[in-house]
């Protein structure tokens, strides 16, 4: 009897140990995150332009997404996403994103990824568990500056715009191919025993660890027009 209880608290020891750990990386997911807006957005002449943030169903961010190989490339990462609600933008759900690539690659190298959603059809892939950017979801490499020039197409019927970061140089990416699918770990760390439906429809209040990321997305458009000002 000794031997069973020394074992149940050793395993409730281990989850408890677990959890803290999921949590704080969960967490430090976010602050990444964080990062990559607010330094994003100091550079509004090389950013997302106020009018694609303006049109965003959705926000999602992947730091430090690593991609890269030999002959073989490859790209995974783990980000953020919220997505504009009636009452502001929603509590994070947490995402995963991997796929794979053809063509000569040497060498690892990290960006950072932003997804901007444009329309309800491409929230609705967010929503779902698993899905392939590209395939089940149109996505094209989003328009960059200060503004998005009238005569382009990026508010047609694209569902994703992506842009990547990388040694300072932000610009538009193709991720065809890659995989976007929910983070239950993290999710369950951070919240409990919700859903990521109810997380990106509103349906979750805003943990606290969250807020500086909301902050970031909810003022990068007044934080675009300020800079724009600047220059005037």
């Amino acid at each position: 009897m000794k031997k069973v209880m020394f074992v149940l608290a050793m395993l409730g020891l281990g989850t408890l140990c677990w959890a803290g750990s999921a949590r704080e990386d969960a967490t430090e997911r976010l602050d990444n995150a964080t990062s990559v807006m607010h330094e994003i957005m100091g550079m509004p002449d090389k950013g997302v332009p106020e009018e694609v943030l303006e049109h965003a169903k959705c926000v999602a961010v992947i730091p430090h997404m690593v991609k890269g190989g030999l002959i073989f490339g490859a790209k995974g990462g783990k980000g953020v996403a919220t997505c504009r609600t009636a009452n502001g933008w929603s509590a994070p759900a947490f995402i995963t994103i991997s796929g794979g690539s053809w063509g000569l690659q040497i060498g690892v190298e990290a960006v950072d990824v932003v997804l901007i959603i444009q329309n309800e059809k491409g929230m609705q892939k967010l929503l779902e568990s698993n899905f392939q950017i590209g395939g089940d979801a149109s996505a094209a490499a989003g328009p960059v500056g200060r503004h998005a020039e009238a005569g382009t197409d990026w508010k047609m019927d694209t569902e994703i715009l992506t842009y990547s970061r990388a040694k300072g140089v932000f610009a538009g990416l193709t991720l065809e191919g890659a995989s976007l699918r929910q983070d239950t770990d993290s999710r369950h760390a951070m919240y409990g025993d919700v859903t990521t439906r109810a997380l990106l429809l509103g349906e979750v209040p805003v943990p606290d660890a969250a807020r500086p990321f909301l902050a970031e997305v909810r003022g990068a458009k007044a934080e675009a027009k300020e800079k724009e000002n600047e220059h005037k």
